[in-house]
């Protein structure tokens, strides 16, 4: 699986690491293979008609729910940029012309989103 690959060259550390996932990852196979790679996974638990590989010395902690609120966090960015800018489908070919596109999304999207982080600010 990809997503093993590219966390090894992490996996290594003195201290434990975390991977944040979706629902998808939440098989027996990826659990076990991050566990031996000393890496806590921090997957959303899939309990729909079966049991979730992920128990409670994993969801029992606070740092899995900081976790779960910055994927959700992330998942409506892209969220948004999928349906509300239109790159669901990229108009483009090349991994620059994409890159410019991507990044001119983002920048879009931070800009939207400018108003509501000014007023959380404090004042």
């Amino acid at each position: 699986m990809a997503a093993l690959h590219m966390i090894e060259p992490y996996a290594d550390r003195p201290r434990p690491i975390t991977l944040g996932a979706d629902k998808a990852y939440d098989t027996k196979d990826f659990v076990t293979d991050l566990r031996a790679m000393n890496v806590t996974p921090h997957v959303a638990q899939n309990t729909s008609g079966r049991r979730s590989a992920i128990d409670g010395r994993t969801t029992r902690h606070a740092g899995y729910g900081v976790s779960q609120r910055l994927r959700k966090r992330i998942e409506e960015t892209f969220g948004w940029i999928k349906t509300v800018a239109g790159q669901r489908k990229t108009r483009f070919r090349g991994r620059d012309r994409v890159g410019c596109a991507f990044t001119f999304t983002v920048a879009a999207y931070n800009l939207v989103r400018l108003p509501k982080l000014l007023d959380a600010a404090p004042a």
